[in-house]
């Protein structure tokens, strides 16, 4: 696991990464491939919900099997808010992102007191639990989901794929920006220190519980923003979203990326998400060859493929190098 405790953000791998993603959209209507920017949308949710797991996991230490419970809570409640006509998103995205975060905060308050592996199986527990709510709520769909007439309105056309890219962009920087802030801040240097030693940092006097809630709490509300957005993305809020299936492929992508590493997320949502679509391309066999990747992924790069990219060459007299 990635232990520096300070994560920068520059270089002109970002200015370029940026540059890319703005001009993508109008590359593809262009190239006549209006689909990818779609799925352009969906890398970009995942990575965004990813990113928050990667919060209380790779920054916390905190192993959650329950994150699908913030990420589906906050689609099914775009589309019950607008199953009851109430379609702006002015309304319903900051209510999807205090659902999660006030699911998150009960949940955490239970959880939070357990370690190991009692709060992997409470944290999927509580998972299931919301899953087979959502699915008894037949006036909302129950098995089948809840579909949207529409997407959300904030003032732009969100109907058009391309708005609806920048809209995620846009959002998805804004988060990981406050990540980034929240990260090298007080708050994430002794979150940090939880992850690596919570027996010590609770002796030195930190209120352990309190800043492992805190930084739950606030997963919890990213991961109901992504629901969301995938919500308006699909038309669509799943029970399927609430699954801990979904929690597991959220857990993939982080181990993918990078555990730790502040884009530890974002690398782990991109790469399953391109490979399981090259794959499906090809073959009807892509989970087996999908595996066998992960599992190359895990033996040859056991801290992700953050760790590689963001690798340093070594100093001189230094046989190492720096960790990033």
């Amino acid at each position: 696991m990635h232990s520096t405790l300070h994560h920068r953000l520059s270089g002109p791998w970002i200015i370029a990464l940026l540059v890319a993603l703005l001009a993508f959209p109008p590359v593809a209507t262009w190239l006549g491939q209006e689909f990818y920017i779609s799925f352009g949308s969906r890398l970009i949710i995942f990575a965004l919900v990813a990113s928050s797991l990667n919060l209380i996991l790779g920054f916390g230490g905190m192993v959650s099997l329950g994150h699908a419970a913030f990420f589906g809570a906050g689609a099914y409640v775009v589309a019950i808010l607008m199953y009851h006509d109430m379609p702006s998103a002015w309304l319903s995205w900051p209510a999807a992102v205090l659902v999660g975060a006030v699911l998150a905060f009960l949940i955490g308050l239970v959880c939070l007191r357990t370690r190991g592996v009692y709060f992997i199986m409470i944290t999927l527990a509580f998972a299931q639990m919301t899953y087979y709510i959502f699915v008894s709520l037949r006036s909302y769909g129950g098995d089948d989901g809840l579909a949207l007439v529409q997407r959300s309105e904030l003032g732009v056309d969100l109907s058009s794929d391309t708005v609806f890219y920048y809209v995620c962009l846009a959002l998805t920087v804004a988060v990981l920006l406050f990540m980034h802030r929240l990260i090298n801040a007080r708050f994430g240097r002794v979150l940090q220190g939880i992850r690596e030693n919570e027996t010590r940092m609770q002796a030195i006097g930190y209120p352990v519980f309190r800043f492992k809630l805190a930084a739950f709490v606030i997963a919890g509300a990213i991961a109901a923003l992504g629901g969301a957005l995938f919500a308006n993305q699909n038309y669509m809020a799943s029970p399927s979203q609430l699954h801990w299936m979904q929690s597991g492929t959220l857990m993939v992508m982080v181990l993918v990326g990078g555990l730790g590493y502040f884009f530890g997320g974002v690398i782990g949502a991109v790469t399953l998400l391109v490979l399981e679509e090259i794959l499906m391309a090809y073959t009807t066999h892509w989970a087996f060859i999908m595996g066998f990747i992960l599992l190359a992924i895990v033996l040859f790069l056991p801290n992700g493929l953050a760790s590689l990219a963001l690798r340093r060459p070594a100093r001189a007299g230094s046989p190492t190098g720096d960790k990033p």
